[in-house]
């Protein structure tokens, strides 16, 4: 899917600028050495690596935020809903112009592509501290101080990976422009709480060797807690790339792009391709958190092609039966015929027997002609509600499953000629094609107030757009939406609120149109913007981010990563 992951150019001197001087920071600061595992793989020992800690900076403690107010996952939670429903301090009476803004931009080595992640009183170095971390293209991990305000202070720890030689994957070497120059973490990290644990991925080129490694470091001091290991695997599969009947993962070929998660002990990683680049299939490895042993091993096209799980960096979600539900992209297809080949679908799946075993799925009925015109299903991600399960992909279509039941694959002769057809899927509802405008590059989220459920969608060439939810399905039109229209990939909704009180409920959003700016609107009636980074662009202006790129709202907060800065914004005074 290309255009899935064309290249955001919009990047500035001054980010570059901030990005270089965060770096020559970090390479004046005092280092030390941390000791890791002893295996070599790819050219790389992992011997150690270069990590600043907090005993080189002292950053004064501040009080700790409440629990409930951790984000350690992307998207808040493993159902992926993207909503807080813990934020007291943010309102739709507090947040505008003059008095929310831009408190502090941290320089970072590199882009910032996954979502920051925040971690309420934790204790680095014998201080109490309110951490946000973010991870960047150029294999560093960064953990700061939320509170700070003003000139940011140096980070309480920074740990880069890249040791004996190794460098983030230039983008010339995979002949891949997604993001440049260079590829190194892209899927959002999680945080085991419990242990204090931190799961990343990284990408790096040692020795003329693209390699992936899974790593669990200490939320506190940047260091390993369990030896890294690479990502490694195959399955049985006839499928294109292979080699005497076995399918093997390739590093080269596999991009880690979704978000991490961590489900019942188990850290899980989902792959698609660097800018469909064959062969490439969808993988899902999963390691067990305690020790990093692969547990897992699922591929979604093994005698086919392509069927990569994109959801536009969305990670896999989860319930509590520890099924996953993911969305794979277009590609080879014969699940309804017995097959193993399973693109353009919606899956719930559960770990059996050291793969993935299908529970049940949902296929639209115009499955192969998606597939021939490069539009992805699993261009987004499914949003679980309580009851239902929606899905909404490149062409535009809005589909509600029920969680219960989703569906099945049913087609009729000639599909392609029937596309906008909605009596032909066995689901609760279906909205034709191009009800969300230029379709969706992103994933949805939700609210329940006083009048009721809402579902928000933000789809290229469309605009931000409330829908109620009753009975089950969604009333078009839409009840409300807001002004600007969104340009490519679209944006990702988050929202925040104290539960369901109307007057605290916010909808953020990223938005590239007319320059990168970070919005808000009451959720009650989106066509009221509370805030845009836009209004005082001397304070609060962001200087360029990449795709997919998705705010994260914690107690009073809002972190954003940028081409080269972590930026915070909240109340002023």
């Amino acid at each position: 899917m290309p255009r899935n992951l064309a290249h955001n150019a919009r990047t500035v001197p001054r980010a570059r600028r901030l990005a270089a001087a965060g770096a020559a920071l970090l390479a004046a600061a005092t280092l030390a050495s941390c000791a890791g595992g002893g295996t070599s793989t790819a050219g790389v020992t992992w011997a150690g690596r270069d990590v600043v800690t907090a005993a080189a900076y002292r950053v004064p403690g501040g009080r700790a935020a409440p629990p409930g107010t951790a984000v350690l996952t992307q998207r808040g939670s493993n159902s992926r809903v993207g909503w807080n429903s813990h934020e007291t301090i943010l309102n739709s009476h507090n947040v505008s112009a003059a008095g929310f803004g831009k408190r502090v931009a941290y320089p970072v080595a590199g882009k910032i592509y996954a979502q920051p992640l925040f971690v309420p009183g934790l204790r680095v170095d014998g201080r109490v501290h309110n951490v946000v971390i973010v991870a960047t293209e150029t294999d560093n991990v960064y953990a700061f101080d939320a509170d700070a305000s003003g000139t940011g202070p140096a980070p309480l720890w920074h740990t880069s990976f890249l040791v004996h030689g190794a460098v983030p994957v230039p983008d010339s070497t995979l002949s891949c422009t997604s993001i440049v120059p260079s590829f190194g973490i892209t899927g959002t990290p999680v945080i085991d709480r419990a242990t204090g644990t931190l799961y990343l991925i990284t990408a790096m080129k040692a020795g003329g060797v693209v390699t992936d490694y899974l790593h669990a470091i200490s939320i506190s001091t940047g260091r390993d807690r369990i030896p890294p290991v690479r990502i490694a695997a195959s399955v049985r599969g006839t499928g294109l790339g292979s080699h005497g009947g076995v399918l093997a993962f390739s590093a080269r070929e596999e991009q880690q792009h979704m978000a991490l998660l961590l489900d019942h002990g188990v850290v899980y990683a989902g792959f698609a391709s660097y800018c469909d680049r064959d062969p490439f299939h969808g993988w899902i490895l999963g390691y067990r958190a305690s020790d990093l042993h692969r547990v897992v091993v699922y591929n979604t096209t093994p005698n086919g092609v392509n069927g990569g799980v994109w959801q536009s960096a969305t990670g896999l979600a989860a319930n509590q039966a520890g099924d996953l539900i993911f969305i794979t992209g277009d590609g080879s297809y014969n699940l309804a015929a017995g097959g193993r080949d399973v693109s353009d679908s919606v899956l719930e799946m559960r770990p059996e027997h050291g793969t993935l075993a299908v529970v049940q799925y949902f296929t639209p009925f115009y499955q192969a002609c998606l597939a021939a015109k490069d539009q992805d299903y699993g261009s987004g991600a499914p949003l679980l509600l309580p009851g239902e399960i929606i899905a909404i992909g490149k062409e535009g279509a809005i589909n509600v499953l029920s969680r219960a039941r989703f569906g099945g694959y049913h087609t009729i002769a000639h599909p392609c000629q029937h596309m906008n057809r909605t009596d032909v899927d066995n689901i609760v509802q279906e909205l034709p094609p191009q009800t969300v405008v230029g379709g969706v590059w992103s994933a949805e989220t939700s609210w329940a107030g006083a009048s009721g459920r809402y579902v928000y969608t933000a789809g290229e060439a469309d605009h931000l757009k409330a829908w109620r939810l009753v009975g089950g399905k969604l009333v078009s039109p839409p009840a409300s939406r807001a002004a600007q229209r969104l340009d490519y990939p679209g944006g990702i909704p988050v929202g925040s609120s104290d539960g369901g009180r109307p007057s605290t409920a916010i909808v953020w959003i990223l938005d590239q149109e007319k320059g990168p700016a970070l919005r808000a609107y009451a959720a009650g009636n989106l066509a009221h913007e509370l805030y845009s980074s836009q209004q005082d662009p001397g304070r609060d202006a962001i200087p360029g981010y990449d795709n997919f790129c998705l705010p994260t709202v914690a107690d009073g907060r809002v972190f954003v990563g940028t081409a080269g800065e972590l930026l915070i914004y909240g109340l002023l005074h």
